[in-house]
């Protein structure tokens, strides 16, 4: 058998967002009908250089697909002139355990967290929605507004808030030029949320910054930014009065956008409306009207790199296998 060592170049060449949103779906399908493994992420704090490590151990049976992602967060990088986030996955035959594939997990992290958020916006979001919101204009806001424009492609109007107005600005032109949408940037949070349909939040912040008065009734939000334990985009008074629907128990109440507001005891598992998997599996209805705020608690799944890594991988064999160089990992 061979090992095949697969570049973020080669992926960028086969993997696009459609595609990476119909695998995320059925990620969180197997997810919702019990079909998976999947341990909790756990987490190496490097307390000394402001980073963490993650490890990410899936298996899909009925896929046939088994794998692990170490990925960093590392805020501070921009310094070293590297990414925040760098990944690596390693795909395994579960028949065996023979390493398939090392790979670049980056973009595939940035695609399939985008993919997430367009996913939830298409089961969670009202029947007719007209404007979206991205706080935070960073490399995640353009994954989200790919993702979300193809889950709703009626959205005609955006704005975006960043405390880097000139980053802000270079994403309203994107919005613009890419999508088609009138795209403003805002001078504040309530400003940019004013009117809107669908929010992403995609901040680093560890205080909320969209508060309850700034959420007009019936908007959707994908709560992408709280990934470790402490972070928080949300009040909890929001999520009070909104339908929330997690990625995964385990996860979120110790490192998604539910974690602080449960330490705290501002809020309960009971007050939760549901898991996305269980929604995509059963159908299930989260809403009972157009008025009603929803919130998509999104902390990454393991299983959604490991369906997206697969398809490429797949690809990259049935297609391109020639190109490939494999190796031999135990030579």
């Amino acid at each position: 058998m061979d090992t095949f060592l697969i570049k973020k170049s080669e992926i960028v060449k086969v993997l696009t967002m459609k595609d990476c949103m119909e695998a995320t779906e059925s990620a969180f399908r197997y997810y919702g009908e019990g079909q998976v493994q999947m341990p909790s992420k756990s987490y190496l704090y490097f307390e000394d250089y402001f980073g963490d490590l993650r490890c990410m151990p899936a298996y899909i049976r009925d896929l046939g697909a088994a794998g692990i992602k170490a990925v960093n967060v590392h805020p501070d990088n921009h310094n070293a002139g590297l990414p925040t986030v760098m990944a690596t996955i390693l795909l395994i035959d579960p028949k065996t355990g023979f390493p398939l594939a090392v790979m670049d997990g980056t973009h595939i992290t940035n695609m399939r967290t985008g993919a997430a958020g367009g996913i939830a916006a298409k089961y969670l979001a009202k029947s007719k929605c007209d404007k979206v919101v991205f706080i935070g204009a960073g490399m995640q806001a353009e994954t989200q507004l790919e993702a979300v424009m193809i889950a709703r492609p009626e959205l005609s109007k955006a704005s975006t808030f960043d405390i880097d107005k000139e980053r802000a600005q270079e994403f309203a032109k994107i919005c613009s030029e890419k999508f088609g949408l009138e795209c403003t940037v805002a001078d504040s949070i309530n400003e940019a949320c004013q009117n809107a349909d669908i929010i992403n939040t995609t901040t680093s912040t560890r205080k909320p910054i969209v508060m309850k008065d700034d959420v007009p009734k019936g908007a959707h939000i994908n709560a992408i930014g709280a990934d470790a334990k402490g972070k928080q985009e949300l009040d909890h008074e929001l999520l009070k009065v909104s339908k929330v629907v997690i990625d995964d128990w385990a996860q979120a109440s110790h490192s998604g956008e539910i974690n602080v507001p449960l330490a705290n005891k501002q809020l309960k598992q009971s007050d939760l409306a549901g898991e996305l998997g269980k929604v995509i599996a059963e159908h299930s209805k989260i809403r009972s009207s157009d008025d009603d705020i929803t919130v998509f608690d999104s902390t990454g799944l393991a299983i959604q790199d490991l369906v997206t890594a697969w398809h490429v991988y797949q690809l990259l064999i049935k297609n391109q296998k020639d190109n490939m160089q494999p190796f031999d990992l135990f030579a």
